[in-house]
């Protein structure tokens, strides 16, 4: 099994791009038969209809649920970093030190209707 998250190949910046999804998942499914568990937590700030996207979009066989709301905090490690890679990524993680990831109750329950859905009608 395998989780994705996928990223601009031209700024490494992390995107709900449904064309980048399905180009991973044909790419590795070529090469071997492995469960894909496609990310739903996406970028900070990416709305719920980014995020879910890729189960409407692809039908994984695998798709995250955050169950809840987190401190996800990255800003320590930017004293560590002496070369970037992409000019936003220090910003970004810097900015994390001030930053809730929000799962509600609803964006979980969005969640689940579209999960639902998939199960419902996989074709």
């Amino acid at each position: 099994m395998a989780h994705i998250h996928v990223r601009d190949p031209k700024t490494g910046y992390p995107t709900a791009d449904q064309d980048a999804y399905r180009e991973i998942a044909d790419r590795v499914k070529k090469k071997c038969d492995i469960v894909l568990c496609f990310t739903t937590g996406g970028r900070l700030a990416e709305p719920v209809e980014k995020r879910v996207k890729v189960v409407s979009s692809l039908k994984p066989e695998m798709a995250s649920l955050n169950a809840g709301s987190l401190n996800f905090g990255l800003f320590h490690v930017v004293s560590k970093i002496k070369k970037w890679k992409y000019q936003w990524e220090k910003e970004y993680l810097e900015g994390t030190e001030d930053v809730i990831f929000p799962n509600t109750f609803k964006t979980m329950r969005e969640y689940l209707l579209s999960f639902m859905e998939i199960r419902r009608n996989p074709n």
